[in-house]
């Protein structure tokens, strides 16, 4: 059965990616985003705000990933996965498949 399961978020890196190598040599990137915006609801403006643990794991994304530093703006694409925490709670995170750096106009 084919299900969707598709996110792109735009937004800052909002804590210190966190590089590791998994047992079975695949190398991951973790990071946190934060997203700011502002939605037409039922006529009214809403402040839509968020931030989302995101992992980037494989060889071909390590030299993205090199440009992920707190403050980046990056959009990223994916799919979203539960992770158990140690304190046993769960947490959405977004897989990323694909990560664009937002130009800063610098």
């Amino acid at each position: 059965m084919m299900t969707a399961n598709r996110l792109m978020l735009s937004g800052t890196v909002c804590k210190t990616p966190i590089r590791k190598v998994s047992p079975s040599g695949i190398p991951h990137c973790q990071f946190v985003l934060e997203h700011r915006s502002v939605h037409q609801e039922a006529g009214f403006s809403r402040q839509a705000w968020c931030r989302l643990p995101v992992v980037v794991s494989g060889k071909q994304t390590l030299e993205i990933t090199r440009s992920i530093t707190v403050g980046a703006q990056i959009t990223v694409q994916g799919f979203i996965c539960c992770h158990q925490g140690r304190n046993g709670l769960s947490k959405i995170v977004l897989h990323t498949e694909q990560i664009d750096l937002i130009d800063s106009g610098d």
